[in-house]
């Protein structure tokens, strides 16, 4: 992804930062969203068409390793009732990366769009990292 593209996605992202998180919000309110609601909005407003759902957006892109993650790719973890299930059915969440060791996400900790360090809490629940766009 282009580094001006990644910085476009982003501040997309931040113009809803406080916008509440409600589980299963539909696609396309901003007044609402949960997490991949919120991933699917923010880039389908650059062009980019993810599916609805944390899993199914986890098989979209080329897959990266946490150690070269960049501004603009998604970062999937797992979440607390997800934990011991086999595979893809872990990811539980899904988060846009946004450089400095953070995310830009909604969940149900935060209880709206936030900023969060990946430390300590969600980088021990890290699955995989992904990238969407060249």
């Amino acid at each position: 992804m282009s580094l001006q593209k990644a910085k476009r996605i982003i501040k997309t992202g931040k113009e809803f930062l406080g916008t509440p998180y409600v589980f299963g919000a539909e696609s396309g309110r901003t007044d609402r969203f949960d997490c991949s609601s919120f991933v699917q909005y923010v880039y389908g407003a650059h062009g980019i068409i993810l599916p609805r759902t944390s899993r199914q957006q986890y098989l979209i892109g080329k897959p990266v390793l946490l150690s070269s993650v960049r501004r603009g790719d998604l970062v999937f973890f797992t979440t607390p009732k997800r934990t011991n299930h086999k595979e893809i059915h872990k990811i539980g969440h899904v988060a846009i990366f946004i450089g400095n060791n953070s995310i830009l996400h909604t969940s149900r900790i935060e209880k709206k769009v936030s900023i969060a360090s990946l430390d300590p809490y969600w980088r021990k629940k890290l699955i995989g990292v992904r990238r969407v766009v060249g």
